[in-house]
């Protein structure tokens, strides 16, 4: 299977230090961790077991996973399956998704509290 030419790994790679310094005490630990899990995701900084053909003496590195549940490449089977299984359980009716915004002096509380607000 190719990789796709733009990973989010990737992006946090390069930009992530940058936007972590622009945005400080902005972003919440579990945010950071989150982008640090993604950022190592399959690369030597989380090691890695090494698989030899006994034929050929081919070799084959492969790196561990982050295993973090908002990470694309360890995820993002998993999402398509139980976003497909969600989706049989729809009801043959429109759906519509609304947003809307909280007044400041609740999201201010909100953002402190979100494990509360939001559940």
């Amino acid at each position: 299977m190719s990789r796709p030419a733009l990973e989010v790994a990737g992006i946090f790679r390069d930009h992530g230090p940058a936007w972590r310094q622009a945005n400080a005490g902005h972003v919440s630990l579990d945010q950071l961790k989150v982008m640090s899990a993604i950022e190592r995701c399959r690369t030597a900084a989380l090691g890695g077991h090494v698989a030899r053909c006994e034929d050929c003496s081919h070799t084959l590195i492969a790196y561990n996973s982050c295993r973090n549940r908002h990470c694309p490449k360890c995820q993002g089977a998993a999402a398509k399956e139980w976003l497909a299984e969600r989706e049989a359980e729809l009801l043959p009716v429109p759906y519509y998704h609304v947003v809307f915004t909280l007044p400041a002096a609740v999201a201010d509380i909100a953002y402190q509290n979100k494990p509360v607000i939001y559940d």
